[in-house]
């Protein structure tokens, strides 16, 4: 039926048009260039860190900001060492015992070089944060612990290898933190233990802090759309809370209470996240930032940390695995801490299962036999064709019979074109006598959404993706495949980029949209939704494009198919003892009485 797949159609464009204002980047106004870095200040409420008035002309001494059981600490030997393994390369400190670089050797930043999490430049991360008993609030960053790696010495581990550092921070009265970091050869994480002995007379507020403080550093070349997937989280009581920092000068925090899975912060395609594994947690907290970068760039950065809780026993230990790779969903589902619940795979009351439990194992399971993941594509949208073909064929059959029904619609449209009621009637009574159900072509399309949107949340920021090339211009499945750039900016849209397989998938839906719209008063729908459709997909990554274009390919062929084998299968009317009893029917029914 013609208008109903115009209809189907229209719904289906609104529904992504909808979704992407929503999810895209808030539109931010111009600002000055930020230089990239994250002022960080203390969010939570338990721990407040202040500065002390000084007069002009006054020096502050380390004893005045740190106190005397910490004042001799903040002097000392900065030893830097490295740990490689076929995962990373570390770069560690003793000033913190904090890390300094965090290189992910089997990934490449958009202009070829490692992708690095950290920011050497704001000094390393993951310290420790508590006030003393003498009223100062202490952070381990820039206290020189003492280690017995050499410096510079590079350590490198095999699969199956492991090594633990000790960092020993020596206070004055006698008792010391050690904090231990054991690095493994074959993952992306630290286990990383906190030993305080003979400390319960220093540490004040029976609570430590233990932050992430420096956010991550960007690796794709569009910083808009990597902060549009820049978020942090915690995950407390089976529930993610999330932060979004989407408006520029507009900081936003969150503080949650009580026990703590995890927090996390991510980009598009990587993640850094603290998960308390032995200790008392009592809390977490979250801030975020947006920046403006050069060239209408965007950047978010994320602070976050765990509350622990301090017992003032003589020892005590806590300890964390920290995570900082790949967002691939094998790796983050393998800490058996809900922590994929951090990828993006869409609602979780329906698209969510789909992708994890549907499309994420298929695409898996294709790619053991298929290398190249644009032929994995391929591959993976005809086996959707082949599972959506009952609805699919179920759409074509009833837009047939609709398409047959015109003549006689046309014919009750002309006869009672002065009583619109009766029209109705009488239309109605049409549906009923043929058995047709004017939503038919409609109802398997809408089914289809959430299908296809489960496809969008997983292709457009599966790391699978990421940097895969395809065949000829096609070099990354990721991100647009531009053929040619315009000499302007189109209006509205804000691009001038051509993407090859958007304006592919435009064809086949113009292709799709001549084989099914015969009503001439619905003509300018033939041209209008592929254009409209062309324009929006225009900037979605090539992997999701590619898609989209075979699954109309293929639907191309379907209805080809359908119509060379039931095309000339005559309309025929329903054996009234096998007329539907549904709405249709009991509406055609109570339509004269209602007219009375």
């Amino acid at each position: 039926m013609d208008r109903n797949t115009v209809i189907a159609f229209i719904l289906i464009g609104l529904i992504l048009m909808v979704w992407m204002y929503i999810t895209a980047p808030t539109p931010k106004p111009q600002q000055p260039p930020a230089q990239d870095s994250t002022v960080v200040q203390t969010p939570q409420d338990s721990v407040k860190e202040t500065t002390p008035e000084v007069t002009a002309g006054a020096k502050l001494t380390a004893e005045d900001t740190l106190g005397t059981y910490f004042a001799p600490l903040a002097s000392g030997e900065n030893v830097m060492f490295f740990i490689k393994t076929e995962f990373y390369r570390a770069k560690v400190s003793s000033k913190g015992g904090s890390l300094q670089a965090w290189e992910l050797a089997q990934f490449k930043t958009w202009d070829q070089h490692p992708v690095n999490l950290i920011d050497e430049s704001k000094g390393g991360d993951f310290h420790l944060l508590f006030s003393t008993s003498e009223g100062k609030v202490i952070s381990t960053k820039n206290l020189y612990f003492k280690t017995d790696i050499r410096k510079w010495q590079e350590i490198k581990l095999g699969a199956n290898d492991s090594i633990t550092v000790d960092f020993v921070l020596e206070v004055v009265n006698q008792g010391k933190i050690v904090k231990s970091l054991t690095f493994y050869g074959n993952t992306y994480d630290v286990n990383v233990a906190y030993r305080f002995e003979k400390m319960e007379t220093v540490i004040s507020d029976y609570e430590y802090q233990v932050s992430w403080e420096t956010g991550m550093r960007y690796a794709e070349r569009n910083s808009v759309d990597e902060s549009g997937f820049a978020i942090a989280t915690v995950f407390a009581g089976g529930e993610a809370t999330e932060i979004d920092a989407t408006t520029i000068n507009e900081p936003v925090k969150e503080t949650i209470s009580g026990q703590v899975s995890w927090v996390a912060t991510r980009n598009k395609y990587f993640g850094v996240a603290i998960i308390p594994r032995e200790g008392v947690s009592e809390g977490a907290f979250l801030e975020g930032e947006h920046l403006a970068m050069p060239d209408q760039g965007a950047k978010e950065n994320y602070s976050m940390g765990v509350k622990m809780k301090f017992t003032g026993k003589e020892i005590e230990i806590s300890r964390f695995t920290l995570f900082m790779g790949p967002l691939d969903f094998d790796i983050v589902k393998g800490y058996n801490v809900e922590l994929d619940k951090i990828m993006s795979l869409g609602a979780a009351f329906l698209i969510r299962p789909i992708s994890e439990y549907v499309i994420i194992p298929l695409f898996q399971f294709l790619n053991m036999f298929i290398p190249n993941y644009g032929f994995v594509l391929i591959v993976f949208s005809i086996i959707i064709k082949i599972a959506l073909h009952p609805l699919s064929k179920s759409s074509l059959t009833a837009m047939r019979k609709m398409q047959q029904l015109q003549p006689m619609m046309t014919e009750i449209r002309e006869k009672y074109k002065d009583d619109p009621q009766k029209m109705n009637v009488q239309i109605m009574r049409l549906y009923q006598e043929y058995g047709v159900n004017p939503a038919g072509g409609c109802l398997p399309m809408l089914l289809q959404l959430p299908i296809l949107y489960a496809l969008w949340s997983v292709f457009r920021s599966t790391i699978e993706l990421r940097q895969a090339s395809f065949i000829w211009w096609i070099n990354d499945l990721s991100i647009p495949d531009v053929i040619t750039k315009l000499p302007f900016k189109l209006p509205l849209f804000g691009f001038d980029e051509v993407s090859g397989l958007a304006v592919l998938m435009g064809i086949t839906m113009f292709i799709q949209q001549k084989m099914t719209v015969t009503d001439p008063r619905q003509k300018a729908m033939v041209y209008l939704m592929p254009v409209m459709m062309t324009l929006l997909f225009n900037s979605f990554p090539a992997g999701l494009n590619l898609y989209y274009f075979m699954f109309n390919l293929l639907s191309i062929v379907q209805q080809e198919y359908v119509k060379r084998k039931h095309g000339d299968e005559p309309l025929k009317k329903v054996d009234p003892k096998k007329k539907s009893k549904g709405i249709i029917a009991r509406i055609a029914k109570n339509l004269p009485e209602m007219k009375k």
